[in-house]
């Protein structure tokens, strides 16, 4: 090999090594960066013999879509169990006998006791009491019910203005991406930007990729609405100002495309906005329907008959909406917001205990003790036996009809509860599944310090090789042109 054959080997090996020793540094600096993939610089031949790196990224493509899925289904139950984490407060446990479940249960009892005694006032203000109770009960349940709608709803709001924003940062490192390939350039930093904020993306919505020329992107939501297409599609969502147990909240747009709510044709499939949306639309309306029905149930028990004979219509008794005295016949929503007791048998409000035993809160044509005899029972019996009578309630409720109103308040417990552990497994399941997806995707791009340390000690030794061939030629150049003066 001639002098300057070995020049340039030496040299060339001297600039590899220093690329290789750069690259390697620059993965240790990035070791804690969880965006950051591995950089490999490897040797590859020339035409002419020599050698050059070759900068590439490491990392396993379906893994890390696996991620990005595990992502969207991890955020949709982490959202769902938050708001039934909430929902939980308005059945309570067992030592508190909060939930509408067991202050009915309270009231029933209450009801009975007078029932034995109705000459007994004290007993009379009990039952009356038991009944505000209830009232109250589903009253807060309902207040509870919306404020996790509304707060749904907010947080959809934050979402979509995260997704707008997040695809921005997109188109930026996307463009970045097919200058570079285009130029011929290393793109790895840039492809390393674009996971980054499909990553932050997927928290909030399912998203399916497809690559095309110059390594461009296109994004679609997992539903199948275009949501990145070269440009940003704008995604669109309008919060409602309030919430209550008629309202239906606003579905998400995506390119004026519906992707939440009934009238979706693309629904969302994951991500935290799929799962705020199935808390507004689904679950809290099915649970106040529940809630309604009970109020419905215990107006339609409590109801007062005309008892003079002349047909008046039947009015609400010892329950009513809070408005009026209609006895609904089916499913009336936000009737838990409002039920009450009636002024009728409140004391406090100018009526009288007696009334819950005699009837007459609507009027005399509506007595049932027309002689005001203080051991009149029948009355009380009547409405325990109604209490205690089967329903028929609305099939939107996802429970059993044909039941008593406390089999039917029970029931509701239970579904709830039943939810809430179903969602928190389906949870603990999808966490599970990220932490491997992430693992999987850390072992195939992630930095092992410990071996680029080693990596480094064996380029340092390479360098250190170069470095003394360079200082041999150099010296035989010496000696060369020293011979020849």
């Amino acid at each position: 090999m001639s002098l300057t054959s070995a020049f340039s080997t030496a040299r060339n090996s001297l600039l590899n090594t220093a690329t290789q020793l750069s690259t390697s540094a620059k993965n240790i600096e990035n070791a804690s960066n969880t965006s950051y993939s591995r950089k490999n610089a490897n040797l590859v031949s020339g035409d002419a013999g020599n050698t050059s790196v070759v900068v590439a990224r490491a990392g396993d493509a379906a893994l890390f879509l696996k991620m990005l899925d595990a992502t969207s289904n991890s955020s949709k139950y982490a959202a769902l169990l938050t708001g039934l984490t909430t929902l939980q407060s308005t059945i309570g446990d067992t030592e508190t006998d909060t939930s509408v479940a067991a202050r009915l249960s309270t009231f029933q009892t209450a009801l009975s006791s007078y029932a034995n005694a109705p000459d007994n006032d004290t007993l009379g203000q009990a039952a009356i009491t038991a009944a505000e109770n209830l009232a109250t009960a589903l009253n807060s349940s309902t207040r509870t019910v919306q404020s996790v709608r509304a707060e749904a709803d907010a947080n959809i709001a934050n979402s979509v203005s995260k997704v707008n924003d997040l695809l921005s940062q997109f188109k930026i490192a996307n463009d970045a991406v097919i200058a570079g390939t285009v130029k011929g350039d290393d793109i790895s930093d840039a492809l390393d930007a674009r996971d980054a904020v499909l990553s932050k993306l997927s928290e909030e919505m399912g998203v399916t990729t497809v690559l095309g020329q110059n390594n461009d992107m296109k994004l679609y939501t997992d539903g199948g609405a275009t949501l990145f297409d070269q440009s940003p599609r704008s995604v669109t969502f309008v919060p409602s100002a309030t919430f209550d147990g008629t309202t239906v909240g606003n579905a998400v747009y995506v390119d004026g495309v519906a992707v939440t709510g009934a009238s979706s044709v693309m629904p969302l499939k994951s991500g935290a906005i799929a799962g705020y949306a199935e808390m507004r639309d689904v679950t809290t309306v099915t649970y106040q329907d529940q809630l309604d029905e009970v109020a419905r149930g215990l107006i339609s028990a409590f109801q007062e008959t005309d008892q003079s004979g002349g047909g008046g219509a039947a009015k609400s008794g010892l329950f009513t909406n809070g408005i009026d005295t209609t006895v609904a016949g089916g499913l009336t929503r936000n009737l838990a917001a409002t039920i009450t007791v009636n002024t009728a048998a409140v004391v406090s409000k100018g009526g009288s205990v007696s009334t819950l035993r005699d009837g007459g809160m609507n009027g005399a044509a509506y007595a049932y003790n027309t002689t005001n005899a203080a051991s009149f029972g029948t009355r009380l019996a009547a409405l325990q036996t109604a209490i205690k009578a089967q329903q028929t309630f609305s099939s939107t409720t996802q429970l059993t009809s044909g039941v008593s109103l406390q089999t039917f308040a029970s029931s509701s417990v239970s579904w709830l509860e039943g939810l809430r552990t179903s969602t928190t497994n389906k949870s603990e399941t999808q966490k599970t599944l990220l932490s491997q997806a992430s693992t999987a995707v850390s072992n195939a791009s992630g930095v092992n310090t410990d071996q680029e340390y080693a990596t480094q000690l064996q380029l340092e030794k390479s360098y250190q090789a170069s470095s003394k061939i360079l200082s041999a030629v150099q010296s035989m150049y010496d000696a060369l042109f020293s011979a020849i003066r």
